[in-house]
């Protein structure tokens, strides 16, 4: 055992830096003993020695001790054009230029509006209306408060693996024990199955067979346990934080037809799948052939600055009998990065240029669950795929192997994610301005590394 001593947390814990390349010593660094000083316990930092990212130029970073690496995995997939992206930088000096970074949503917003305008009109949902926040977790408490006001309703459908955030309400409905902080809530969940094929109850089957026990389950759910006025089901077209794990396409389609019969409204979340990534639709949710009632949005609309935001009908979005503002929400600088980003996304028709890339990496790594005993599965979209990591012996989900495969990446000048329900999940989204030179480069050091780990896992 000596690829990186197979080490690495099993969860996201934090580490203690490690001095020099023997890991024989162990020491912990300025700027780590005054984070662990400051900050709070359960915020993750990736590798036994962390690394503090200080610069970045088109799809690389370099830290703090001058080492660069190629970046899959674009600061949890929200630097969507990369980095230092001159029109989204001049978009954001010529906002700040005017002397005006924040005036409030109680005054017209010309960045907003224009924002709005494309957004609308992008989502396919009629008579769309739009209302910007700073998070993807804002968006989807915002889309909940939407959906149970509208219905008079606390019942919320959610499928199990999501994750849509990490307040009180978004806790409530993310069905990934390792993300729930508190048992309490503010809503009535109840989780349905989508993503859990290789659960023993489903093993085996094919995906039509598949979508018809879930279809019915959520039938049954909704005679049995639920009171008649469900608000809505939020689901992920593609789970995040579970591993970029995906339901068969044409499942929410036929979900949608069970809500519809019952006046459920259906929330897509699209803070990772919006905007193209996938490839094949703009919006996720396309490949199941449904229009929703909202979506909800963020991570790399604003290439590194902080916006989300919900979708809507406009009806739905109409339907709050209160007062709201947002202090920050859409303010001048984000909107101003957001509307360039999203121009150059669509003026450089990335939406296709993750659906030309999507096969070079997938081919390339889909031998890896034939040939290595260490690899489970490989899936993904465009330009989310995912790997997930097991024991040799029992081919049991593998959180040691998985933070492996993060520190050989890392040493091989390569950066990626982890996730999924055990956490054994690589998951990489690097940003869409990839090019195939660097999608092979990223890919072939991606084989590497987990050729490596395997190599000592055995």
């Amino acid at each position: 055992m000596t690829v990186c001593q197979l080490a690495g947390a099993e969860t996201d814990t934090p580490h203690l830096a490690k001095a020099g390349d023997s890991g024989e010593t162990w020491v912990m660094s300025d700027l780590l003993a005054r984070h662990r000083a400051v900050m709070p316990s359960w915020l993750a930092l990736y590798y036994d020695n962390p690394i503090e990212i200080v610069t970045g130029k088109g799809n690389r970073v370099t830290d703090a001790d001058g080492v660069t690496y190629l970046d899959f995995f674009a600061g949890i997939v929200t630097n969507m054009l990369g980095y230092d992206v001159a029109e989204v930088r001049e978009a954001v000096e010529r906002q700040l230029a005017r002397g005006v970074a924040h005036t409030s949503t109680l005054y017209l917003l010309r960045g907003q509006v224009e924002l709005a305008e494309k957004i609308a009109r992008l989502s396919g949902i009629p008579d769309a209306k739009v209302f910007f926040t700073n998070s993807g977790t804002e968006a989807n408490e915002t889309a909940l408060l939407l959906a149970t006001c509208a219905r008079g309703s606390d019942q919320v459908l959610a499928m199990r693996n999501s994750y849509h955030g990490r307040s009180y309400g978004t806790i409530a409905v993310t069905g990934n024990r390792g993300w729930k902080n508190s048992s309490l809530s503010p809503l009535n969940v109840h989780y349905l199955h989508g993503t859990d094929r290789d659960h023993p109850a489903f093993r085996g089957m094919g995906d039509e067979e598949y979508v018809e026990v879930c279809v019915a389950d959520l039938r049954d759910v909704l005679a049995t346990a639920t009171a008649p006025d469900v608000a809505c089901l939020i689901a992920e077209p593609v789970q995040g934080v579970g591993g970029f794990a995906m339901a068969p396409e044409g499942l929410f389609a036929a979900y949608k037809e069970v809500l519809d019969e019952h006046g459920i409204l259906f929330v897509s979340d699209e803070v990772q799948t919006g905007w193209g990534r996938t490839g094949s639709h703009f919006w996720g949710i396309g490949a199941h052939g449904v229009v929703p009632d909202a979506m909800t949005f963020a991570k790399g609309l604003g290439n590194g600055f902080a916006i989300g935001g919900v979708v809507a009908r406009g009806d739905l979005m109409d339907g709050l009998p209160a007062n709201g503002v947002a202090t920050f929400g859409g303010n001048p600088v984000s909107t101003a990065a957001a509307n360039a980003t999203l121009d150059y996304l669509l003026d450089h028709d990335l939406q296709a240029n993750a659906a030309r890339l999507g096969p070079v990496l997938l081919d390339g790594l889909r031998p890896l669950a034939a040939s290595l005993a260490t690899v489970g599965a490989v899936r993904g979209r465009g330009l989310m795929f995912a790997v997930d990591m097991v024991e040799p012996d029992s081919g049991e989900p593998s959180p040691r192997l998985a933070a492996a495969v993060l520190e050989e990446t890392r040493r091989r000048g390569l950066l990626i994610g982890k996730g999924g329900l055990h956490g054994h999940t690589l998951r990489m989204a690097p940003p869409m301005t990839l090019s195939e030179e660097e999608a092979r480069e990223g890919r072939d050091i991606l084989v590497e590394a987990i050729t490596a780990v395997d190599a000592a896992a055995r």
